[in-house]
């Protein structure tokens, strides 16, 4: 009976971790120290393979780039986190890795075990704060590259943990960017960085994956800088470019069941922390009641919700603020709803993957019946974004930060949102801004 060898890299990841061991090093957090030791245990290595004491190491490059991901990475998850390309990673079992590339997913050839795919779920938890157990079998984390965790555990599922990791794969920062990609018309782009300047609150809706929080992270791009910007979301997602700006995420219940933070909590406490802007990354439930009323309060605000339109993005959120208590109703949530909301902005996702905006539609204030009244101001016809005839309420705002937003949708409906609100002379610019103030 033959006793199979080591590998030159089963060899150098046990020397290298024996040296971690021994300096006492933080794979995750003295990343510089660990490849310091690997840098040692290499050259020692070649030493001895010029003795004979040790097989040859072959790819070299390839065997410090395994050790390392294996050491402060996320093992053979880690060339995927790395790929640019990649948006999405998610495990469905060990032997079935899936990966989403410009909107599609496809199966990799990585095959885990079970051991294995426990071991990253313990490694992406450990420094998160969060548990996963038979009394929490569900979690959201933020891994240290920015990507959001997503895991449930049997029983719950029927065998396998089921795990999600979503990229944020940053292509765009401003609506500028968006633009250019394609997402959205130029003429879009400005009417909606002239309704944040002018102080709208904004409704970002959509599906899974469509890119809402994408969009919503431009349009905070356009807040003036001297605004403060108070974020409330279950895990940290939203990522505002202002100065003056304040992130909360909820925390789960300790072990004894108490110590939770929810996002009905953050939104509360956002109003205590002067904010000029709110921000609350994904209205799921009854924290919708607590949004409106703060939004009621006179402070402006965003917000992403999934829907499959503009219009069913009003009506879940005149739905979800029932959930808060019997003593709540539409008698109260519906003109509430019709009074806070400026704007609804949906996107959606074409079917080779592409992220698109679909529609802009205006909240003008009117309830007929029980039915808040919208007014597109662009709509998709015929698979272009084109002026649809309505406006913004509010107009005394866009004219107090000098914008003329008549002149900025000038276009007849029906036109094609690129050349909307143009003329002769150009695009319709923007007021400069300068100190946080439009000039």
């Amino acid at each position: 009976m033959t006793v199979e060898q080591p590998t030159a890299f089963a060899i150098i990841d046990a020397e290298v971790r024996a040296v971690v061991r021994s300096r006492g090093l933080d794979p995750a957090r003295d990343r510089l120290d660990v490849e310091a030791a690997l840098a040692d245990v290499l050259a020692a290595y070649d030493a001895r393979f010029l003795a004979g004491d040790v097989p040859p190491l072959g790819d070299a490059a390839a065997v410090r780039r395994g050790v390392l991901d294996s050491l402060a990475g996320l093992g053979p998850l880690q060339p995927y986190l790395d790929d640019p390309e990649v948006e999405e990673i998610w495990i469905n079992e060990p032997g079935k890795v899936f990966v989403a590339r410009h909107g599609r997913s496809e199966l990799t050839t990585l095959v885990l075990s079970d051991a294995e795919v426990r071991d990253l779920v313990e490694r992406m938890l450990r420094t998160s704060g969060r548990r996963l157990d038979t009394s929490s079998p569900f979690v959201d984390a933020m891994l240290s590259d920015g990507s959001r965790l997503h895991v449930v555990i049997p029983d719950v599922t029927r065998r396998h943990l089921a795990v999600n990791i979503r990229k944020h794969v940053v292509r765009a920062g401003r609506l500028d960017d968006l633009a250019a990609l394609g997402t959205m018309p130029p003429a879009v782009a400005r009417f909606l960085e002239a309704a944040v300047v002018a102080g709208l609150t904004i409704l970002v809706s959509g599906g899974t994956q469509a890119g809402k929080t994408t969009l919503l992270n431009c349009l905070l791009a356009a807040i003036p800088p001297r605004e403060r910007v108070i974020v409330a979301e279950e895990v940290f997602e939203v990522r505002p470019s202002t100065p003056d700006v304040v992130c909360m995420q909820t925390r789960q219940a300790g072990l004894e069941g108490t110590g939770a933070i929810t996002l009905r909590h953050l939104v509360v406490e956002a109003l205590r922390m002067r904010p000029n802007r709110i921000v609350v990354g994904e209205v799921r439930r009854e924290e919708c009641l607590d949004l409106l009323l703060a939004l009621n309060a006179g402070v402006p605000g965003m917000a992403t919700l999934h829907a499959n339109s503009a219009r069913e993005a009003i009506t879940k959120v005149c739905t979800l603020p029932l959930l808060a208590g019997e003593n709540i109703g539409s008698r109260f949530v519906v003109p509430t709803v019709a009074a806070c909301i400026d704007l609804v902005v949906h996107v959606g996702t074409d079917a080779d993957g592409r992220r698109r905006l679909r529609e802009v539609v205006a909240v003008p204030g009117r309830v007929e019946g029980d039915v808040i009244a919208l007014e597109p101001v662009f709509a998709t016809r015929h698979g272009r974004l084109v002026r649809a005839g309505g406006y913004p309420p509010h107009a005394d705002r866009f004219a107090a930060a000098g914008i003329d937003v008549h002149a900025l949708l000038g276009g007849a409906p029906g036109t094609p949102a690129s050349t909307a609100g143009t003329s002769a002379s150009g695009d319709v610019p923007l007021p400069r801004q300068r100190d946080g103030q439009a000039a």
